[in-house]
């Protein structure tokens, strides 16, 4: 896998909330959304009723205004409430009314809220009763100014409150999500400790019969069915390796009885050379295959310029008259990696053999590099397609036409590369050709 592809992967964000946030969250919106909600139908309420009681008083003190005027008009009308005045145009003053309150002239019958400013900048709000008749108008009006100012402060309390009532909803919300997500906090740490060993530690004991016992039973049930799948994965790849060993060995035995007589011809020599580079691929297979499986690293001194020139020995004698260079380039014992020979030939074996493959004329280059190994060919190159979906199991490039393969050579690759740490690219070349570079650094 390319240190840009990985490196992609790891600096990807991650643009999911986590529960806990999103529970605390949750409680938030809610108690400040029914807060808000409360809020608003109290105020609204309040307003609506005291309007309407104001309303009431003001429609029974002009309905009295008007009985008292018509019994006595010379006496002064009395109210109930100090903040009214009352006030009558009679019919010959209608014009200079027009005049004086031409916002008065204009209103209708009933009861008008009328809210401006003062000449010195204060404020004033009052409510106007209206009651006309052909020779008389009546008007009374109630002072709200004060109400006004108590209504303000009303408002600036109870919406304060939304704010009390929100860090509350917020202390509340972060209590609640740590009791919920305790649980879930240690289901998480055991199942992440159960993969410290091969045994995993049974979850759903050190649970409550609740959701979360249910998920650590479910995961119980799950790591049980995937343990024995793993059980029975390495118990094949084990028998398999043990069973393959036993013939490799006979034909290895057998080839190396027969090279040893002096009378064989050169045909015959050639084919049994090719029989005995096949059993060596096939016994290195099967153990870089095994140690895949076990998930276990193997040990060693291995030469990097010994295995490469080996393949380029064994890929020379299948040339078949391909008019195609092979060499290496580099010193001896330039390059020692700590792992098994047959890990290292199953890598640098896979991007050898494809470029062997791919290239039909000029030459296929190995090139020793501090502690890094370059294959390069003068092959057709690398299109955008195959660079995304080169160690992908089972494709294909798409110069693979008339060649064999089944696709999981670079796959191959890509596996070791992780269990060892190591790095694997494929880019395509400078000028043509494509360039594999097999890196022994772990990647910072």
């Amino acid at each position: 896998m390319s240190a840009d592809a990985r490196g992609a992967s790891r600096r990807r964000p991650q643009y999911r909330r986590r529960l806990r946030s999103r529970i605390i969250l949750s409680f938030l919106l809610l108690g400040t959304g029914l807060t808000l909600l409360f809020a608003f139908a109290t105020n609204w309420t309040r307003n609506r009723v005291e309007d309407q009681l104001v309303e009431d008083v003001m429609n029974r003190n002009i309905t009295e205004y008007a009985r008292q005027y018509f019994t006595d008009p010379e006496r002064k009308p009395e109210f109930g409430v100090q903040q009214m005045l009352g006030r009558v145009v009679r019919r010959d003053r209608f014009d200079e009314l027009r005049i004086e309150q031409p916002d008065w002239y204009e209103l209708p019958d009933g009861i008008h809220s009328i809210r401006g400013t003062n000449p010195d900048g204060s404020s004033f709000a009052y409510k106007l009763a209206v009651r006309k008749t052909p020779n008389e108008w009546f008007f009374l009006a109630y002072d709200m100014t004060q109400a006004a100012r108590g209504e303000a402060q009303f408002q600036r309390a109870i919406y304060g409150s939304v704010l009390v009532f929100s860090l509350f909803s917020l202390l509340v919300g972060w209590w609640a999500a740590s009791r919920v997500m305790s649980p879930v906090s240690e289901l998480a740490q055991r199942l992440r400790r159960s993969g410290d060993t091969s045994q995993p530690e049974g979850l759903a004991p050190h649970f409550a019969e609740d959701e979360v016992g249910e998920l650590a039973r479910a995961l119980d049930d799950y790591a049980t069915r995937l343990t024995e799948v793993v059980k029975r994965d390495r118990e094949f790849n084990a028998d398999v390796s043990h069973e393959l060993r036993t013939p490799l060995a006979v034909i290895k035995g057998a080839v190396e009885l027969l090279l040893s007589k002096a009378d064989l011809d050169d045909k015959t020599r050639m084919r049994l050379e090719r029989i005995q580079r096949a059993e060596r691929q096939c016994t290195d297979l099967i153990s870089a295959l095994l140690l895949l499986s076990r998930n276990e690293r193997g040990h060693g001194a291995t030469d990097i310029a010994r295995i490469a020139e080996q393949q380029l020995d064994a890929h020379r004698g299948q040339l078949g008259g391909k008019p195609l260079v092979l060499r290496l380039e580099g010193e001896p014992g330039k390059v020692i990696v700590d792992a098994p020979e047959a890990a290292v030939t199953v890598a640098l074996g896979n991007l050898v053999g494809n470029a062997v493959k791919y290239t039909n004329h000029g030459e296929v280059v190995v090139r020793l590099r501090d502690n890094a190994v370059e294959v390069i060919d003068s092959g057709p190159g690398l299109s955008a397609e195959d660079a995304a979906k080169l160690f992908e199991r089972g494709y294909r490039g798409t110069h693979a036409e008339h060649t064999q393969g089944g696709g999981i050579g670079l796959s191959i690759v890509r596996r070791l590369c992780a269990l060892y740490d190591w790095n694997v690219r494929v880019v395509p070349g400078e000028e043509q050709g494509v360039v594999a570079t097999l890196s022994f650094t772990p990647e910072t």
